[in-house]
């Protein structure tokens, strides 16, 4: 066993200890989900919990620690495309991770990268609003999540920060995601470095240290899988909630570019779900139950909204906060701070759905209130403004936490 190994073990058994004593025991559940139902249909079924990158944590807490941060992020702004070869001038130990990490997977199906790239086409509009006003704000209601943003370097530059998320859903989203002429394989493998920089780098902050609630390390394979499931699984439940047709085809190939998405951040294939109803398991046990308020949630919801809101194209705040209740719920929208807003919340309610039964040929224009179009105006801006917000946006290794 390795030097790192020896030391994760320690730190695991510390830590389990430390959460025992910091987290009620109603507030804890043992890990149920079966790999079995994994895109690897098998594994050794540990908990995600304690299970982070053995492969790219050490790479990149040595490029740290040697002061190559700055020469590597230079490099890497030459690498933007899936079929580039990487840059001459990378550390050594960190191209040859990067080679390896940059392959898809043996099981990528790419008729079902093109059933997403379908999707993508048809029901775009519905899944930037979701990623938007839905997961985006979900995330400051996932207490790790929000602290990790927070702590670390770019919680000191929220909008570089959303610009950089964005980056994210848009190139999933992208036609050619995942094609030679794509860029999600750079934009994954970018992340990949960004979270084990994160991970070496958090546990220094005293800020993150006092708020972890006993986890010693951030972004375990369970943490990722969270966030993964505020993307790809809510858009896929609010889809069905909002009586958008979507064909099985598109479906599961909207499954598919996230599946394969999560190998490439790293995640282990036996954590992958195979299906939806493997997802919406999963997601009952990672991601509900841990939606909570926390005060750096709370925070970092005010500078999101403050941020869309400088976007405006008549997307005001009242109108976000009403959409973002409509889309989250109002448990949720609670969690997070968003105000509760009388005249737009029963607006949105009603003329929402007549906006998608209209946009999926379900019923007539004249049907549809006046009102409404301001809404989907709206929500179009927007979403072509988020999306965009991301483009040319550099991913960068982080160096330092988040200065006090």
């Amino acid at each position: 066993m390795d030097e790192l190994s020896r030391r994760r073990m320690l730190i695991t058994g510390g830590a389990l200890g430390a959460l025992g004593a910091a987290t009620p025991a109603s507030a804890r559940s043992l890990w149920t989900w079966a790999p079995s139902g994994s895109v690897a249909g098998k594994g050794a079924g540990l908990d995600p919990e304690w299970v982070w990158d053995e492969e790219a944590d050490p790479v990149l807490a040595a490029v740290i620690e040697r002061g190559d941060t700055a020469k590597a992020n230079e490099v890497l702004r030459k690498w933007t495309r899936n079929d580039q070869p990487l840059p001459a001038g990378l550390p050594a130990d960190l191209r040859d991770f990067m080679e390896r990490a940059r392959q898809l997977p043996s099981w990528t199906d790419r008729r079902k990268l093109d059933a997403a790239a379908e999707f993508t086409k048809k029901k775009g509009i519905y899944a930037g609003a979701l990623y938007g006003l839905g997961s985006g704000l979900m995330s400051t209601a996932i207490p790790r999540e929000a602290r990790a943003v927070y702590y670390s370097k770019g919680g000191a530059d929220m909008k570089d920060r959303i610009a950089k998320t964005a980056q994210l859903g848009y190139d999933v989203g992208d036609l050619d995601a995942y094609q030679p002429q794509g860029g999600m394989i750079v934009t994954a493998v970018k992340t990949r470095l960004v979270h084990a920089a994160v991970r070496h780098l958090l546990p220094q902050s005293p800020g993150w240290s006092q708020t972890s609630g006993g986890q010693t390390i951030p972004i375990s394979q369970a943490d990722i899988m969270v966030t993964w499931h505020s993307l790809s699984t809510f858009v896929m439940r609010k889809l069905i909630d909002w009586r958008v047709p979507v064909s099985s085809t598109e479906s599961d190939g909207f499954l598919h570019v996230w599946q394969v998405t999560a190998h490439m951040l790293g995640v282990q294939d036996e954590y992958i779900p195979a299906s939806w109803n493997e997802a919406n398991a999963q997601a009952a046990q990672v991601l509900d139950p841990r939606l909570a308020a926390t005060p750096e949630g709370k925070e970092l919801t005010d500078v999101l909204l403050d941020i869309v809101a400088e976007l405006d194209a008549g997307l005001t705040r009242p109108l976000i906060n009403a959409f973002g209740r409509y889309t989250l719920g109002d448990r949720t929208g609670d969690l997070i701070g968003l105000d509760r807003e009388p005249f737009w919340q029963p607006l949105i309610a009603a003329a929402w759905p007549l906006l998608v039964a209209f946009r999926e040929g379900l019923i007539p224009l004249p049907l549809v209130p006046q009102a409404a179009w301001v809404v989907e105006e709206a929500i179009r801006k927007f979403v072509l403004l988020f999306l965009a917000e991301g483009r040319g946006i550099h991913l960068e290794i982080p160096d330092t936490n988040r200065p006090s």
